[in-house]
């Protein structure tokens, strides 16, 4: 699909009108330098961008590429430590209204004030200036949504169009606009909680497009939705920020997405610039790092789980009946590593959600085998037993506790008692079995989750569920923003668990990559039924 893709969406010219206001660089990064407790997660960063250019950032989980894009956007607490960063802006001395340097001249569409150039130390102005230009920065960031749940995907673009000081008798027409554009006139007035992750996620890059910024920080956007809904996500950017001359910075875990969109590429390796340079030798030599699997594979005969004829039914005002799981029979044998793939909104994640206990069926049986017996889920707490005794579970929209450290959160975050010693061991074994190296393991068990990258986050979700030791694990999405490196390390450790640890996983992803790589046997869903054996992609 990206291949396709690829070739569909050529990178166009930058108009010849912006190609001599573009000399000028908009974005200067000068020798900037960030520090979190006692170790820099950036290191010298020196790069230049102009009006109109797509960077691309790639880099292994941990390489820093979030923390710079946080920079850019002037998150709290991402200041650099060392250097700044210079926004080469128009700004209304009036009313603060910010542009491009290339509109220097013009007359502000807010109060018809002529706009004057400013060069801004971003870090080092007024709040009021650093704010004006943060308001005209959009930013999709990794997992997570950042939308009204209870306001339709319409009424969430509407909101963002007055906050951008949209004329009121435009915001209603290009709200519609832009719902027409992520594909979503068919779930125009249903809340938002209640679409996809998919579908969110178009819901929030249609948000951002529809206020014109001067800058759009694209980190990770396609990780955690499908094909389809990547497919949709690629085209809108090609035509809104290519096609339109905006500037980007665009980070993913998928060499091929940076590739589609970036002029130029910059490869960072542990806070600190690899390579500065073309598309093609920066990426070529990046997926020279990507390692192979090599843990064996072993599964045995015996079933340990069965679902029998699965409904999960409810009932929507706006939809009727919804029929999200709709009679779905499958089993999974012990040490098996099952996936069940499919297009977003298909009821992948529901039924996740029923096979580790989270929700209740409508009908149909859920059993699991304990020693020799069969027993059915919701029946555990008669015999002594509960769920997390025998499966874990990683959602898509995982998070961890804010204000513990990574020990704490794989510990008494958890209701894991251990002594400090045993909780250090587990917590080292653990974390290296989802990727760390013995170093790197260490190194993050007393940091917090806002000082370690989301790859890094997300490994430590996937160690939170696997050091209760689970007998079955179910995990949703698993990869969504994981580096080629990392993922191929993470399909090891799975591999490696269901030896090490006898457990049998379930992997509910739109990563038909990772399925491939990982999984033993997958099933394919469609429209909330079970459509049949998935044969790979081959």
């Amino acid at each position: 699909m990206v291949a396709k893709l690829k070739t569909e969406l050529k990178k166009p010219e930058m108009p010849a009108t912006l190609k001599d206001k573009a000399i000028m660089p908009f974005i200067e990064v000068q020798n900037v330098w960030k520090k979190f407790g006692d170790v820099f997660v950036l290191k010298n960063l020196n790069l230049s961008m102009k009006e109109g250019e797509v960077l691309g950032i790639l880099g292994e989980s941990g390489a820093g590429k979030s923390v710079f894009m946080h920079m850019l956007r002037g998150m709290d607490t991402y200041a650099p430590t060392q250097g700044k960063i210079i926004y080469k802006i128009s700004l209304c001395p009036n009313c603060y209204w910010v542009d491009l340097s290339s509109k220097k001249d013009f007359h502000c569409p807010i109060c018809e004030t002529k706009l004057v150039f400013k060069s801004v130390d971003f870090w080092n102005e007024s709040d009021r200036l650093r704010e004006a230009i943060k308001s005209r920065i959009a930013i999709m960031f990794q997992r997570t949504f950042a939308l009204y749940g209870y306001l339709s995907p319409l009424e969430n673009i509407v909101e963002a169009l007055k906050k951008a000081k949209c004329p009121d008798e435009e915001i209603l027409k290009k709200a519609i606009e832009y719902v027409e554009k992520v594909n979503l006139t068919h779930r125009v007035l249903h809340p938002a909680e209640t679409l996809s992750g998919g579908e969110k996620q178009r819901v929030v890059l249609a948000r951002q497009l529809a206020i014109n910024p001067i800058l759009f920080l694209a980190d990770e956007p396609t990780g955690t939705i499908d094909p389809e809904n990547t497919e949709i996500i690629c085209k809108l950017l090609a035509d809104e920020i290519k096609r339109g001359s905006k500037t980007m910075v665009i980070t993913s875990h998928l060499p091929e997405i940076v590739s589609m969109f970036a002029d130029k590429v910059v490869w960072l390796s542990k806070g600190e610039v690899v390579e500065v340079g073309s598309v093609e030798d920066v990426v070529t030599k990046f997926l020279g790092l990507v390692p192979s699997v090599t843990v064996e594979t072993k599964v045995f005969e015996e079933k340990i789980l069965k679902a029998s004829n699965i409904k999960k039914y409810y009932y929507s005002i706006d939809r009727g009946l919804v029929k999200a799981v709709d009679d779905v029979s499958f089993y999974a044998k012990r040490q098996e590593i099952l996936g069940i793939v499919g297009p977003s909104g298909t009821g992948k994640t529901t039924l996740a959600k029923i096979i580790s206990g989270y929700l209740e069926p409508s009908e149909g049986d859920l059993d699991i085998k304990i020693g020799n017996a069969w027993v059915n889920l919701y029946n555990l707490p008669a015999v002594g037993l509960t769920r997390l005794d025998y499966i874990g579970f990683l959602h898509q929209e995982y998070s961890l506790y804010p204000h513990r450290t990574t020990i704490d959160n794989l510990t008494d975050a958890i209701g894991l008692g251990l002594p400090t010693e045993l909780g250090v061991m587990k917590s080292i074994h653990v974390l290296r079995g989802v990727g760390f190296d013995e170093e790197e393991a260490k190194n993050v068990l007393e940091k917090y989750p806002d000082e370690l990258s989301e790859g890094e986050r997300h490994r430590i979700g996937l160690a939170q569920v696997l050091i209760r030791e689970p007998r079955i694990v179910v995990l949703d999405e698993p990869t969504g923003t994981m580096d080629p490196v990392t993922k191929v390390e993470v399909a090891n450790s799975i591999k490696r668990s269901r030896i090490e640890l006898e457990e049998t996983f379930i992997i509910v992803s739109h990563d038909l990559d990772f399925v491939d790589l990982t999984c033993d046997r997958a099933l394919s869903m469609k429209d909330g039924k079970m459509a049949g054996i998935y044969k790979g992609k081959a």
